[in-house]
């Protein structure tokens, strides 16, 4: 199969590798326009960018998907297929280029958590399970019929972290499977039933303030589910605290919103138990335990 490539961050570079390292050929990538970052405004690559370069493959960066140089380029590629990992949404002049169509790779079992963060959502709901999906695209964005899909657990110590790498890897295999399938065609259609269907939008940084009047499960899961990028974070004196780890305790009892601090110990009371936090950061200092930041520092 002779496939284009979509994709930006680093999730994508697994499924990328798979394909480029089978039998499969890939005609090119596509991905974001550089960047210029940092004081020195260098200029930096997105990680698929850095992939296509190491590996002498062809790359597109258009600033706009319906741009009619860029579709043309698309075209004259004749791709039998575009395959599609942590991009933004494509417009249908673009993903019904190819003769087998695009697909897409979405971190969730699709119905559940259409949208632009499944893993965060997942996590913070207090999800025990989570996987991906591959699934031809549409018009509406993540609805398409879906082609296969690959479960995984969440473990009670992963975060976003921890689930986004898991979940990077497994589908990469699936990607190669779904390509592999498509090329057979061997495969069965599954339409999403959209009264299953759940959201899963962008994650605004008001999400991640904490409230110590919600459950010791719930603003656990938060900070978990945000772990280690925004993070959940909470406001004490007038100062911002990112919050990478915590525990649920039950030995020790405080009110809502009390802090209690040891020589080498943190606790929050939550509106039925206590959370411990076991890492953070105060905004303009470095992340570190909190046995650590107590050594040089005090909340109360």
């Amino acid at each position: 199969m002779r496939i284009v490539f979509f994709g930006t961050p680093d999730f994508a570079v697994p499924s990328l590798d798979i394909l480029y390292n089978s039998e499969h050929e890939i005609a090119a990538v596509v991905t974001a326009p550089d960047k210029e970052r940092g004081r020195g405004r260098k200029v930096s690559y997105t990680p698929i960018k850095e992939y296509a370069l190491r590996n002498n493959i062809k790359c597109l960066q258009p600033e706009k998907m319906r741009d009619e140089k860029f579709i043309e380029a698309l075209k004259e590629l004749k791709a039998d297929l575009f395959v599609i990992v942590a991009f933004k949404i494509l417009p249908r002049s673009v993903f019904t280029i190819p003769k087998y169509g695009s697909f897409n790779l979405h971190g969730s079992l699709l119905p559940k958590y259409r949208g632009a963060a499944p893993i965060h959502w997942a996590i913070m709901n207090g999800d025990k399970e989570t996987g991906v999906t591959t699934f031809f695209l549409e018009d509406k964005v993540d609805t398409g019929n879906i082609i296969s899909q690959s479960k995984m657990p969440i473990e009670d110590e992963d975060n976003l972290g921890t689930v986004h790498d898991k979940m990077s890897l497994l589908g990469a295999d699936l990607v190669l499977a779904t390509v592999n399938k498509i090329e057979t065609k061997n495969y069965e259609l599954q339409k999403q039933n959209n009264e299953l269907a759940s959201p899963a939008p962008k994650i605004s940084k008001e999400l991640g303030e904490i409230d110590w009047n919600k459950s010791a499960e719930e603003i656990h899961n938060l900070v978990r589910g945000l772990s280690p990028f925004p993070s959940a974070y909470f406001i004490h004196n007038g100062k911002k605290y990112k919050v990478f780890k915590s525990k649920i305790v039950d030995d020790i009892l405080l009110k809502a919103g009390e802090l209690k601090e040891t020589k080498n110990e943190l606790y929050f009371g939550c509106s039925d138990r206590t959370l411990q936090i076991i890492e953070l950061q105060l905004e303009g200092r470095k992340r570190m335990s909190t046995d650590a930041f107590l050594r040089g520092s005090t909340l109360e």
